[in-house]
C-alpha cells in the first residue's frame, strides 16, 4: 500500500506505541521490588499532524539527564527516547523504588482495552475499504 489512509496511519501508530507502553509497564511490573528503581511510561504519539494530512510522530521526551544525575550513574536507555519517567505514582517506598504494582495492573488493563479498540477500527476500516473497491466487507 503505497499511499496509507491517514485513519490507518494513525492506527499503525497507536498499535506500536501501544505495544511498546506494554513492553515498557511490564518492565515496570518486573522491577516492582528492585531497590531504587523508578517507575517508566512511554510518552504518546502526537496526533495533530493527522489532521493537515502528515504522519503521526512521537511527542519529545519529558527526562533530560543533568550533569549530576549522570555523575550518579543515570543514564537513558539505549534507543528508547520517547520513555519517560513515569508521573503518576502515588507512593515511594523507603528503598526509593516508585512501582505500584496494582497501578501497572490497571494500565495493562487500559492497554489491552485500546489496543482491542484499535484492532477493531483497523477491521472496519478494511472492510470499509473492501466494500469501496467492490470486494465485499463490512
Amino acid at each position: 500500500m503505497g499511499n496509507t489512509p491517514p485513519i490507518l496511519a494513525g492506527i499503525k501508530t497507536n498499535m506500536h506505541y501501544l505495544a511498546d507502553r506494554q513492553r515498557v509497564v511490564a518492565e515496570n511490573i518486573a522491577n516492582g521490588e528492585t531497590p531504587g528503581y523508578k517507575s517508566r511510561e512511554l510518552a504518546r504519539p502526537d496526533f495533530g499532524a493527522l489532521v493537515d494530512g502528515g504522519t503521526p510522530g512521537v511527542t519529545p521526551p519529558q527526562v533530560q539527564l543533568t550533569p549530576a544525575m549522570r555523575s550518579l550513574g543515570a543514564v537513558l536507555p539505549a534507543g528508547e527516547g520517547n520513555v519517560i519517567r513515569d508521573t503518576d505514582i502515588v507512593e515511594t517506598k523507603p528503598d526509593g523504588n516508585n512501582v505500584t504494582i496494582e497501578d501497572q495492573l490497571m494500565k495493562m488493563g487500559e492497554i489491552q482495552a485500546d489496543f482491542t479498540a484499535m484492532a477493531s477500527l483497523y477491521r472496519k476500516q478494511l472492510g470499509l475499504l473492501k466494500a469501496a473497491l467492490g470486494k465485499g466487507g463490512g
